[in-house]
């Protein structure tokens, strides 16, 4: 792999995770599920979810504001990278923060990189962090 190649291939998962904030800040349904792979699992809440289940996921989500970083990543091959990305998530109605950062796994698809799997780490007020409580938000929703 060129360093050229290596570069776009850095741009290209950037704008990826970029696209992930903005789809779920404005709830865009339809192209939040175009950052993912099809047999994508993220991990919410110490719960993971497949794709089918993603449109409720975010259904059920609170309203409000993602911002994160461009995410540090590492490439294992030409096509598989992990990635760190921190975040910040403000509620839209009472500005409570949620601060953390998910652990990424991305894919090369035909398509371009998505996401393959996605986990959520939350930084504590105590100092101390974990994935949340453990809770299905979706529970009896189905």
């Amino acid at each position: 792999m060129t360093d050229q190649q290596r570069t776009a291939d850095l741009v290209e998962l950037h704008a990826l995770c970029a696209r992930y904030m903005a789809y779920t800040s404005q709830f865009i349904e339809d192209q939040w599920l175009d950052v993912f792979t099809p047999d994508v699992q993220y991990s919410a809440f110490g719960t993971p979810y497949n794709l089918d289940r993603f449109p409720a996921l975010l259904a059920a989500a609170p309203r409000g504001q993602f911002i994160g970083n461009v995410p540090v990543v590492d490439f294992d091959g030409d096509d598989r990278a992990t990635g760190m990305q921190h975040f910040v998530f403000i509620d839209q109605i009472t500005h409570a923060m949620r601060i953390g950062w998910y652990r990424d796994e991305y894919h090369r698809t035909p398509d371009g990189w998505r996401i393959h799997r996605r986990s959520t780490t939350f930084m504590r007020k105590s100092g101390d962090v974990d994935s949340g409580r453990q809770h299905d938000p979706l529970e009896g929703t189905q």
